[in-house]
């Protein structure tokens, strides 16, 4: 069942949605969620329209029936590219390293694997091509390290056999951030995980 409301056009509404405007409708979707005002399965309905939106009008459609604020700015701002159907994303290090950072496009499933060898992956500039986004890091006598946009929800599902997954989620959680699925085996390796605010250095 579709739960979001009809549309109500305004002078404003063709205009074209910018990354801004949908941080803006993200933050008060997640306190519409932490006020009661939307159920679960609402909240999840509308995020999936949100980041589907392409105008202004579609965005205000999802908060007109809400008494939140409009206009408060994320609090982590996370740029969102959303596609529906690419590739996984693969990256191999054998005895040798692979770095991802800056302004890079952070796929739906990326495949990671570190055989003596390392990978770095720093998510706190890079575009999200999904709300929800997977990553999968085996490594084998080699190492992982994962930074994290500050807020991100992370659910670490990786084991360690003769070797460590430390990864652990956010104290504080951004509605309007990315939830990060950390998969895989760290076997006589070690993956880890920590948060950096977007900018620090």
């Amino acid at each position: 069942m579709d739960n979001t409301p009809q549309r109500r056009d305004s002078p404003m509404s063709h205009l074209r949605a910018s990354d801004s405007n949908r941080e803006q409708v993200a933050a008060a979707l997640g306190e519409a969620l932490s006020t009661g005002q939307l159920s679960h399965e609402e909240y999840s309905e509308r995020l999936d329209a949100l980041y589907q939106a392409k105008t202004v009008g579609e965005l205000d459609v999802l908060t007109q029936d809400l008494q939140v604020e409009r206009h408060r700015p994320a609090a982590s701002p996370v740029s969102y590219v959303p596609g529906a159907s690419s590739e996984p994303d693969n990256v191999i290090a054998i005895f040798g390293g692979a770095d991802r950072r800056g302004r890079w496009r952070v796929r739906r499933q990326t495949r990671a694997l570190a055989a003596f060898g390392g990978i770095r992956f720093d998510l706190t500039d890079a575009e999200f091509e999904a709300k929800e986004v997977e990553i999968t890091v085996n490594a084998i006598f080699g190492g992982a390290e994962i930074i994290l946009p500050e807020g991100a929800e992370v659910r670490c599902k990786g084991i360690g056999i003769f070797g460590g997954f430390d990864v652990a989620n956010s104290s504080t959680i951004d509605p309007s951030a990315p939830i990060i699925v950390i998969k895989g085996v760290a076997l006589f390796g070690g993956v880890g995980g920590r948060f950096r605010r977007r900018g620090d250095r």
